[in-house]
């Protein structure tokens, strides 16, 4: 796992205040990091293009140019005037070197941006806008220093569309956005003049990375299914219900290690590798509820309490489910973002769009987590965030082919998969959403993706 930070200022000031460092120092390191990304995939000769702002982001692109005039051919364009100390410095350097400033933007194998950093909250003016448009255009290969220009706006319809993000020191909030997904390309960090172990403290949020994976392997030979949990996965029997989902979940349940799955209720036409029931088996060791149940009643949830649970789709609609939940335990609810604004709204915590609900998604998800401690929460979507408490961790990983009906009520059974293998909530969220999206990358197709291809995928990570 990697240290997320909201912004990292407090951890500049650090390191200057306790090792000793400068601006300048970190500004140095910066470019270093920009020109070896550019060492790497960049031949020499090559037209680079560095566009820079008047802050201490256009320092670092400036300082960039002073260290790659030579092996390429560079110009730099400012789209303002230096306004910042460390950036009038850099600024003066480079022109004592003769790197060459224009004041027009033409086709290049690489363009540079480093116009805005992490400090910009603002919106973009028109002419920003229509310059960061042009970049976009220009070249082959676009590099972004910190994070891509444009993308922490609220209203964002123009941003810096990065092939490659350096992130300057440590890994920022705001380069894992649902919104910032098609922006950032391939992140990278920058070491500032210190190590990331030294440079960085700890954080509470975090980014999982694939070896943070495990898998429910069974490791004895003389084993049974009774010792790997019985799953139970309600489905209900009316008009509103979509008894598919619940049939998905189960199958998900079973790939993902489960030694018994139930459908209980009335199951028209069940696979015939899960068993059904009526009513939950005494032998049960966690249940999954909502996916396909249509109407939800006060009952349902009562049967929920009794074990380790997921909750999912139909239960993010129950009217009466605040206080439902207060006095629950030991439960993962997995809700997509429209599903989560209609959770928000029924404890009272918001009452917003769906698209200001993803802007402020990571507020939101701890004030929720704030008012139900003892609950895991999965936020589903783009970047997959997993939260209990003060603790938030998010998943980059997965395909767009997810954006299919079913995908999550695969999820839901496996991660309630887990739990009746004896996961604690958390980590059974963890590991599903990880193997999850990880499953989906080894479905070649953007488009097509179905259910059990998914289903199909889990059993062979």
């Amino acid at each position: 796992m990697q240290n997320i930070y909201k912004e990292t200022r407090l951890l500049d000031k650090r390191a200057i205040d306790k090792f000793l460092l400068s601006e300048e120092i970190l500004v140095e390191n910066a470019s270093v990091g920009l020109k070896h990304l550019i060492s790497q995939l960049v031949h020499k000769k090559s037209l680079i293009y560095i566009v820079c702002g008047g802050g201490n982001n256009g320092a670092d692109g400036l300082a960039l140019a002073r260290k790659l005039d030579g092996d390429y051919v560079i110009k730099v364009y400012m789209a303002d005037e230096p306004k910042t100390s460390l950036c009038q410095r850099e600024f003066m350097r480079a022109k004592a070197m003769g790197i060459d400033f224009v004041n027009k933007l033409y086709a290049c194998d690489v363009v540079v941006d480093c116009l805005y950093g992490s400090g910009f909250r603002g919106e973009l003016c028109v002419e920003m806008s229509r310059l960061i448009e042009a970049m976009n255009k220009m070249a082959k290969l676009r590099i972004a220093c910190d994070l891509p220009s444009g993308i922490a706006q609220r209203d964002l319809k123009v941003a810096f569309k990065a092939h490659h993000t350096v992130a300057m020191g440590a890994l920022k909030l705001d380069l894992f956005g649902e919104r910032a997904k098609d922006y950032v390309g391939k992140i990278s960090v920058a070491d500032l003049g210190i190590s990331r172990k030294q440079y960085e403290t700890s954080s509470k949020i975090k980014l999982l990375e694939r070896s943070d994976l495990c898998l429910p392997h069974r490791s004895r030979l003389d084993t049974h299914k009774g010792e790997y949990g019985h799953l139970a996965v309600l489905c209900k029997n009316h008009p509103s219900s979509k008894q598919g989902a619940g049939v998905l979940s189960a199958l998900g349940g079973l790939a993902f290690g489960a030694g018994l799955v139930s459908l209980i209720g009335e199951i028209q036409n069940p696979p015939y590798s899960v068993m059904c029931d009526t009513k939950i088996p005494q032998d049960a060791c966690a249940i999954a509820f909502g996916m396909g149940a249509g109407e939800v009643e006060k009952a349902d949830l009562e049967q929920c309490k009794r074990l380790p649970c997921v909750l999912d789709a139909d239960v993010f609609g129950y009217e009466g489910l605040s206080s439902e939940l207060a006095e629950m335990r030991h439960v993962v609810l997995t809700p997509h973002i429209k599903e989560f604004a209609n959770l928000l709204r029924l404890c009272g915590i918001a009452d917003m769009e769906v698209t200001d609900v993803k802007i402020d998604r990571v507020i939101l998800v701890e004030e929720f987590c704030m008012r139900y401690p003892e609950l895991v929460l999965v936020l589903k979507g783009a970047n997959t965030i997993i939260a209990k408490d003060k603790q938030i961790y998010i998943c980059p990983f997965g395909s767009n082919n997810l954006a299919k009906g079913g995908s999550g009520d695969v999820l839901s059974g496996m991660i309630a998969a887990l739990l009746a293998q004896g996961y604690q909530p958390m980590e059974a969220a963890i590991n599903g959403v990880l193997a999850h999206a990880l499953a989906s990358e080894k479905i070649p197709t953007s488009y097509g993706l179905n259910p059990q291809d998914l289903i199909e995928a889990i059993k062979f990570l």
